[in-house]
């Protein structure tokens, strides 16, 4: 199971879900004092993201998959932490190779998909994957988030005011999640 970001994840019952094994990616951490549920591994590549909750991610106490090209955030010796390499391509693939850079997809999604492959998941569930936002403009652009409330994903406090964050990029996020149906490589 993938648990995406979405705002139909805080309507989740986690119950469900203890059994399975299961990525959480970028601020999943907000839920699990409301949920008591923690995934079994963390993912996060985007560099914002990275770069404003280096703290809370350092002290989640599950494996996690980190961009190695922020690998200076995450000093202190961890047997948990592993870094990943991203492709620098926008022409996507799904790798079915731990020993090549995995590409990003447009979303975090994609390489949470590649790395359930490379532990053995041939049949993935995506919890969570709303796939729609009601902020609007030019993909990947960067922008500071100027409203108290966010709506676009599970919590009300995923990127608070002042947050920096990414407008994402459905189209490329979309036919992504088509190569991962059919993995080849």
């Amino acid at each position: 199971m993938i648990l995406a970001n979405g705002p139909s994840l805080a309507r989740t019952d986690f119950g469900l879900l203890r059994r399975e094994t299961t990525f959480g990616m970028n601020r999943i951490h907000l839920l699990f004092d409301q949920t008591g549920f923690q995934p079994d591994y963390y993912v996060a590549v985007n560099e914002l993201v990275l770069q404003q909750f280096a703290d809370q991610i350092a002290a989640l106490t599950m494996p996690k998959f980190l961009n190695w090209s922020q690998r200076r955030l995450f000093e202190e010796p961890d047997a948990d932490l592993h870094f990943i390499r991203l492709a620098l391509t926008l022409r996507d693939r799904f790798s079915i190779s731990p020993s090549v850079p995995l590409c990003g997809g447009g979303t975090v999604t994609f390489v949470a998909l590649q790395l359930a492959y490379h532990i053995g998941s041939r049949e993935v569930v995506l919890v969570g994957l709303d796939h729609s936002f009601g902020a609007k403009g030019r993909p990947n652009r960067t922008e500071t988030r100027e409203e108290e409330r966010h709506v676009d994903h599970f919590h009300p406090d995923y990127f608070s005011e002042g947050s920096r964050w990414q407008v994402p990029d459905l189209v490329r996020s979309k036919i992504a999640h088509a190569l991962a149906r059919r993995p080849r490589g």
